[in-house]
């Protein structure tokens, strides 16, 4: 993983981030040595013990430790390698890696886990935070609470970019995006908008209840996302949704807030949470690719543009300097000076 991401941080000239969440698919432990998935609280446990292994292979050189001198023969200077040497509880990595440190420093490290233990865990790891919010007063609230959490732990309020999901169906009227909107949602198959949820609910089988009834009581979900899980289950006893209505709401957004409208009511929404301390950011999510993607960078970004509340011009190249973020320092020389 740490010269994967070294290596395409190095191939795009600091454009790399990593998405660093513990997997909930329950399947996919069955193709790496194990016959049932890893508890939610041990996964988090070995996420931290990764995220300092990996953190530590990309520190394996100082940024100018290789000289390349021709006549000297001299490669590099041998004082500025690090062996990580890691013997914990999950791994044991020796290093260096082979790679060296990439433009960034360390590519942009995002987290989306909004349980107890992905808040802790985000706050003392991520970047950039990707969450799944559906209304303004529970964006607030989340936002508040990271950013809090983030100087308990020592960090600056700035250090860590919260960006919740918003999908995104836009149209040059009001009607029109409602109409298009309703044209996807009418091609999504009642069966596979279920067996969808109840994989985001933590796994559950859900073929055997009646679609048109109620979201069956679930017990609390080991293997899949605990965040993900309460927030459909208040989704659906909020608005009284059936499974099928449940499946095919989320088919599309996933869980996220989902706007439908003009560019002027979407830049809106946007303005807001941006402006109440609700959001540092989106991940914009678009029913189809690329036509989705193009509606919003020609008619949704002018408009949030004409308000000053997105850049027209870069002023870095890499996709550290665009969040804004600060380029890590190696964590050995930090060790070495103090």
């Amino acid at each position: 993983m740490a010269r994967k991401f070294a290596s395409l941080d190095h191939l795009s000239g600091g454009r790399a981030g990593w998405n660093l969440v513990t997997s909930d698919a329950a399947a996919e432990a069955l193709n790496f040595n194990r016959k049932e998935h890893v508890g939610h609280a041990e996964r988090y446990a070995r996420a931290r013990e990764f995220h300092q292994v990996v953190t530590g292979l990309w520190d394996s050189w100082d940024d100018d430790a290789f000289i390349r001198d021709k006549n000297s023969g001299q490669f590099y200077h041998p004082e500025k390698l690090h062996v990580l040497d890691h013997q914990g509880e999950h791994f044991q990595v020796r290093g260096p890696l082979n790679v060296a440190r990439s433009p960034q420093g360390w590519p942009v490290i995002v987290q989306a886990g909004s349980s107890e233990a992905g808040r802790a865990f985000a706050a003392e790891t991520a970047e950039v935070v990707f969450t799944a919010q559906t209304s303004l007063a529970e964006a607030q609230a989340f936002y508040a609470d990271l950013k809090n959490r983030l100087v308990q732990v020592g960090r600056s309020r700035d250090s860590l970019k919260i960006m919740p999901g918003v999908f995104v169906v836009v149209g040059q009227t009001e009607a029109e995006a409602k109409a298009r909107f309703e044209s996807f949602q009418e091609l999504v198959d009642p069966a596979v908008g279920i067996a969808l949820l109840g994989r985001m609910l933590g796994n559950f089988d859900l073929s055997g209840y009646p679609p048109d009834g109620p979201l069956p009581e679930l017990p609390l979900t080991d293997s899949g996302q605990r965040s993900r899980q309460q927030l459909l289950t208040e989704l659906a006893s909020r608005e009284n949704l059936t499974l099928a209505q449940l499946g095919r709401r989320i088919a599309g957004g996933r869980g996220h807030l989902t706007l439908i409208g003009t560019p002027v009511q979407i830049a809106d929404e946007l303005q807001n949470w941006f402006e109440h301390d609700a959001a540092d950011g989106f991940n914009v999510l678009v029913p189809h690719l690329p036509a989705g993607l193009e509606d919003f960078a020609t008619q949704v970004i002018p408009e949030l543009q004409r308000r000053g509340l997105f850049r027209r011009d870069y002023q870095g190249s890499t996709l550290r300097e665009h969040l804004g973020l600060e380029r890590p320092a190696n964590v050995f020389r930090q060790t070495s000076q103090a």
